[in-house]
């Protein structure tokens, strides 16, 4: 589980808990793809097809609704190299920073 009580998240990249609301306003994403509605596996699939114009470094902000999603995007940015930067949820909403791989 990424997110943990009293308003933390844990970050794949950092390796440590810090503010939700620190890292989701400190990085302001390049691109943003709702996949709200959607279920297993079409918010990753989706977000490989967002992800893959994008240059390294880039972030992509996913919005989505499926519960299983906080799982499948840790085993696909552990898949692709990516870097999970945060992921959090609020009313049902899964909101996720996905860093493409290769920045320098």
């Amino acid at each position: 589980m990424l997110t943990g009580t009293a308003g933390i998240v844990y970050s794949c990249a950092l390796k440590s808990p810090i503010e939700r609301s620190e890292i989701m306003s400190e990085r302001a994403p390049d691109e943003t793809l709702d996949a709200s509605g959607l279920k297993c596996p079409l918010p990753v699939l989706k977000a490989k097809k967002a992800l893959k114009p994008m240059a390294p470094g880039q972030v992509l902000r996913v919005t989505a609704t499926d519960p299983g999603a906080s799982k499948d995007f840790v085993h696909f940015c552990e898949a692709t190299g990516d870097t999970l930067l945060a992921s959090e949820e609020s009313d049902g909403i899964l909101t996720f920073l996905i860093e493409k791989a290769g920045a320098p």
